[in-house]
């Protein structure tokens, strides 16, 4: 074990068994990710939950008393933090979110275990709002192929969908927020957010490995109406 740059204990991980160098290097970086301790001191189920505060912080998009839907939501740490600022457990508020896997219970947040893509999730979604919403957040990743082209237009085309339901459900004035990756597939995504919603940028957090191409797409002050 050495230190790193900053002084702090570098745990380096041997090598054992079949374990792939890729599972290797992942569980490096999550034992030295300071993130990724901060969240178990804080009682975060995610690093993930410093990503959204920290954009949240400083563009002030979740309030109290709103609708809220989470893609992607497992192991739930945008959940978390949605649900505190919205003051769902106080029933100020409503946070719905989705998830392929399972996600423990979340006080104020109503979960749902299922594919986003599914045809039948959007109606599913919708019976459980119950009406408009006034933020989505998409924090959906497609499995990888290692084949960097194919993995950016899955994550897009995954956004495109959630960008899609977004249209249909938000209330005017609106906000959507979701992961995305730095590269050129991703124009006419932003193409259409930039005719559905006032302001459109990309922000990434400092809870964002710098390392890695991972950004959010911002977009807010919806133009439509909710068609629910």
């Amino acid at each position: 074990m050495a230190k790193d740059t900053t002084g702090r204990l570098h745990v380096t991980v041997k090598s054992a068994g079949k374990r792939k160098l890729s599972s290797k290097l992942w569980l490096e970086r999550q034992l030295n990710d300071p993130y990724v301790a901060q969240a178990k001191r804080d009682g975060f189920r995610s690093r993930a939950a410093y990503k959204l505060q920290e954009i949240d912080d400083k563009h002030r998009f979740l309030k109290k008393g709103q609708i809220v839907v989470d893609l992607g939501a497992a192991p739930g740490g945008w959940s978390q933090i949605a649900a505190k600022r919205v003051g769902s457990p106080e029933g100020k508020g409503k946070v719905i979110a989705i998830d392929l896997l399972e996600m423990g219970e979340i006080p104020g947040v109503t979960f749902a275990q299922m594919d986003f893509l599914n045809e039948a999730a959007p109606d599913t979604l919708r019976a459980m709002i119950g009406g408009g919403v006034d933020v989505i957040m998409s924090d959906m990743a497609a499995n990888t192929t290692g084949h960097r082209k194919t993995d950016q237009l899955r994550i897009v085309g995954l956004v495109e969908e959630a960008a899609v339901f977004a249209s249909e459900v938000l209330n005017p004035g609106g906000v959507f927020l979701a992961k995305v990756f730095q590269s050129g597939a991703d124009a006419e995504l932003l193409a259409q957010l930039k005719r559905d919603f006032a302001s459109v940028k990309h922000v990434k957090p400092a809870a964002s490995r710098q390392d890695s191409a991972e950004r959010y797409v911002l977009a807010t002050g919806f133009r439509g109406t909710a068609k629910v």
